[in-house]
């Protein structure tokens, strides 16, 4: 008997026991299968065939997670369960731990922390599926000089969503010291009251030197906090009034808290107000009313001269009370009218992916840099030619194309 091609082409998985035949029947081992109407087998490969892609990605991504999980010890791979377990739970304290192993720059941790970012990222995959391809969270980031209000803002912004019954995740970054290399971390303080709130979870961490505003895992720790079932993502970043950006900032929605007492066009010649979807006008209450209806009018002028980013929204500007509450829930009516707005359009999912891609090569040029630093071929040789540089024997130049030379050479 003459197998068809098909047949050898695709062995026994499209051969399911819910594969019905009119009529079978095996007349030897060498016979592999004689049938009496192939119409079932056929609408059976066609309906395979549509699934073939899901899923040959559902084997790599299971691929990928099984070949890491083979380097861990029994001792890691318990500790990758149990928080992986609790996290998707909504168990905070294993949400912390989380961040923390992330947030570890020891080679063996990190390792660790991939496998449990491979897990978390296919739950999440799962939970988006369910929810019809939408984003499971809210991501919101808020930026500002010091004293404009932020962390006021986040806690009884945060305050009002908890009650209407979101989750609230707070990721307050702080800026390193240049000379020492620590961080105040003092965000979670200033907010007394949603740092009770058991709906709620604030987490400060330092940006050790990382620019753009965020740390070097920021977006694994929102990932991290969307995998614990927080919908509503704030991330404080840094406060200043301009500074360089590193990539896109991994967030939906971006708001800048300007001082009232400072002009409209210092923040439009620094930059940052180009990155905003709303500008908000904070401590618009007392004495400070009347600054703060200038200031508004100021960035209404200047924002009608930027370059407009989308094609279905147009940057807002608000005055608000932190103290008082008022224009609070105004806010958030504007922000998930931009939510549903860039959702539909489909801006949305193709921002998100942009800036996968982006945060992706961010963290192969800082690891890059690393292993640059640690290679044999240069490591000695560095603290000779910085000597050089600073004596004014080279010039920075011409070390720089010395020690990449060497490593070429070396690899």
């Amino acid at each position: 008997m003459k197998i068809p091609a098909f047949l050898l082409r695709f062995p026994h998985h499209y051969f399911s026991r819910r594969t019905c035949f009119k009529s079978f029947h095996f007349s030897s081992r060498s016979d592999f299968l004689c049938t009496g109407s192939l119409a079932p087998m056929h609408l059976c490969y066609a309906k395979q065939m549509f699934s073939l892609k899901g899923l040959k990605r559902g084997f790599c991504h299971q691929a990928a997670i099984d070949q890491q999980i083979e380097g861990l010890s029994d001792r890691e791979q318990g500790l990758v369960d149990r928080l992986y377990s609790g996290l998707i739970e909504g168990h905070r304290a294993c949400l912390a731990e989380a961040i923390t192993l992330v947030e570890s720059t020891h080679h063996r941790k990190k390792k660790v922390a991939q496998v449990l970012l491979q897990k978390v990222l296919s739950y999440h995959r799962e939970q988006e599926k369910l929810n019809q391809g939408k984003p499971l969270a809210f991501r919101v980031g808020l930026s500002g000089p010091p004293g404009a209000g932020k962390s006021t803002f986040i806690e009884c912004f945060g305050k009002m969503l908890t009650e209407r019954g979101h989750k609230v995740s707070v990721l307050a970054v702080d800026p390193s010291s240049s000379t020492s290399g620590g961080s105040l971390l003092g965000d979670k303080t200033r907010m007394t009251e949603l740092s009770r709130d058991m709906n709620a979870y604030i987490r400060p961490s330092p940006t050790r030197g990382t620019l753009g505003g965020v740390t070097r895992t920021t977006n694994e720790a929102i990932l991290l906090c969307e995998g614990g079932g927080y919908d509503v993502v704030l991330v404080e970043t840094v406060g200043r009034f301009s500074g360089p950006t590193k990539g896109a900032p991994p967030i939906t929605y971006f708001i800048f808290f300007p001082l009232c007492f400072f002009l409209a066009s210092f923040g439009i010649k620094r930059g940052i107000i180009e990155m905003a979807d709303l500008v908000a006008i904070n401590k618009a209450d007392g004495d400070l009313i009347v600054p703060a209806r200038r200031i508004q009018a100021e960035y209404v002028s200047a924002m009608k001269l930027l370059r407009k980013r989308s094609k279905v929204w147009r940057p807002k500007v608000m005055r608000i009370s932190a103290k008082t509450g008022e224009g609070i829930s105004d806010m958030w009516d504007k922000m998930t009218e931009f939510r549903d707005l860039v959702l539909m359009s489909g801006e949305l999912i193709a921002k998100r992916r942009k800036q996968q891609k982006v945060w992706m090569w961010n963290l192969i040029q800082e690891n890059m840099l690393e292993h640059f630093r640690s290679h044999l071929a240069v490591k000695d040789k560095i603290p000779l030619l910085e000597e050089k540089v600073l004596s004014g024997v080279l010039s920075p130049g011409l070390a720089a194309d010395l020690l990449l030379k060497a490593f070429k050479g070396g690899l």
